[in-house]
């Protein structure tokens, strides 16, 4: 059926494109050279065009272009004579001050004859930093703030031996290189970790994934650069984490829906109404997880399930079509795979970060833990297990995510970038909470004009930092407000 020939009684009742069904979305197909992403679901091209009429949160494009190849093509497969080191793992961590960072040496800690610290880098955090450096002895560190490099040494003065000091984003890079590690956990937050993760897969290391950004902006480059050297991406978020272990000995094809599980976050039982008055203090109560600032209010605007789908398709090679979000409460089901024959396999446990950052470490091994410290699951204190439908009108950024994931490209890492600047300036209480999705929304309607389908590192980091300068720009100005969201704007 040609473009021109569909109802468009039909279409005048779809609110979204994910509404439509994947054999519509098929035969409306058009290349990517006659393609615009755009607000109002208007697909324009050669002559012709189909408007959806109602009022959507973004324009959905269906982009007909091959992605790159997935890092686990729906299963993982263990390498023989893989292990090149004696003794503990030797692990390199970027970001080791922050919540992903602290969680991993608290485990390094506790499984002292498993792994060992190499090099770490942080931020600014000198205090912390130097009693990690005490404590874990690393050979090689960094700080990002190259003027509080004299601090630190001060700080370590008594550690014997001293390690190496390096500053600034090269001082974080030589930390991702080091020739001692085999892997190295990536827990920077945002595109500042995307150059020392790329960093890490040229020199031939594993990466245990925390930095959504790698993928979510850079997955059309890393994703081939992974495979051209060989590594390993191994995710350390609790979903994908989850996702992994259930394909682990999936046959080639065998996966066929991956269901993302979210706890609805700090708003899941507020009537959308009522979002208007969301005060920053009331986005940081997360019901289940303790987390850091930004990913808190990401949970509570539902945005964090949204870039965990693009991260689903590049990790896994899922079709947006086979990837849904259900919201599970009780955080107990981590997420879940449906197989090619229906049956679905879920990974469970108490919501605790560092049990994700564990297997990225071991993996394919599984390590002892106790009982005290790693509480085992208990079924009757558990209790029942709740499922619903995410309600679009109260997360509207699901719908900016999948249309991002749809359209491709750098349109994925402008999504990122614009949530993380108005996420920033919702906290500084420079913009209302609702306001979080309108930045968002009119970045990425801007960017359709210059989408890269395949973009190389240097184009990934120019949208990175466009999209944070554009949003901050609507920021400045007033927001107009956007009817689709429902929310009382």
């Amino acid at each position: 059926m040609a473009v021109e020939a569909v109802s468009m009684a039909s279409l005048t009742k779809l609110t979204t494109w994910n509404a439509v069904p994947s054999s519509l979305q098929r035969q409306m197909e058009l290349s990517t050279m006659d393609m615009k992403f755009t607000t109002g679901l208007k697909f324009e091209g050669s002559n012709r065009s189909v408007t959806v009429k109602k009022q959507v949160v973004v324009g959905q494009v269906r982009c007909n272009v091959s992605g790159p190849p997935p890092a686990w093509p729906g299963r993982a497969v263990v390498e023989e004579k893989r292990k090149t080191w004696e003794g503990p793992k030797p692990l390199s961590l970027i970001g080791s001050t922050g919540s992903i960072g602290t969680q991993t040496l608290d485990i390094i800690a506790e499984h002292s004859d498993k792994f060992r610290v190499v090099a770490l880098a942080a931020g600014s955090n000198v205090a912390l930093l130097a009693d990690q450096v005490r404590r874990f002895k690393p050979n090689l560190v960094a700080i990002r703030n190259s003027s509080l490099v004299g601090e630190l040494k001060e700080a370590i003065a008594d550690v014997h031996p001293q390690p190496e000091i390096v500053a600034g984003e090269k001082g974080t890079i030589q930390v991702a290189r080091h020739p001692e590690a085999v892997s190295v956990v990536t827990g920077i937050v945002g595109c500042a970790g995307l150059k020392p993760t790329v960093a890490a897969i040229e020199a031939g290391k594993d990466i245990a994934l925390a930095n959504k950004e790698t993928l979510i902006a850079g997955g059309p480059y890393v994703l081939p650069l992974a495979q051209k050297h060989k590594i390993k991406i191994l995710p350390a978020d609790s979903e994908h984490s989850a996702i992994f272990q259930c394909i682990q000995g999936l046959p080639k094809g065998g996966l066929r829906r991956i269901i993302l599980t979210a706890s609805g976050g700090a708003f899941r039982n507020w009537p959308a109404e009522k979002l208007k008055d969301v005060k920053v203090a009331d986005a940081l109560k997360h019901p289940n997880w303790s987390m850091g600032r930004k990913i808190t209010v990401d949970s509570a605007t539902l945005m964090n399930k949204g870039l965990e789908v693009i991260e689903a398709h590049y990790l896994f090679g899922a079709d947006y079509d086979n990837i849904d979000i259900v919201i599970h409460p009780q955080s107990i089901i981590h997420s879940m795979v449906e197989t090619q024959d229906s049956s679905v396999l879920a990974q469970l446990g108490w919501p605790d970060m560092r049990l994700p950052i564990l297997y990225t470490l071991s993996w394919p091994d599984r390590v002892t833990c106790s009982e005290i410290t790693w509480p085992r699951l208990d079924f009757v204190k558990m209790g029942s297990l709740t499922f619903s439908i995410p309600d679009n009108a109260k997360y509207p950024s699901m719908d900016l995510a999948y249309s991002a994931g749809r359209a491709g490209g750098t349109m994925t890492g402008v999504l990122s970038a614009a949530n993380e600047k108005a996420v920033q300036l919702f906290l500084d209480e420079k913009i209302g909470y609702l306001d979080i999705f309108k930045l968002v929304e009119k970045t990425c309607d801007k960017h359709r004009e210059e989408v890269v389908f395949q973009p190389v590192l240097e184009d990934i980091v120019h949208y990175d930092q466009w999209a944070r300068q554009y949003a901050a720009q609507l920021a400045g100005s007033k927001v107009e407000p956007v009817a689709v969201w429902g929310v009382g704007v």
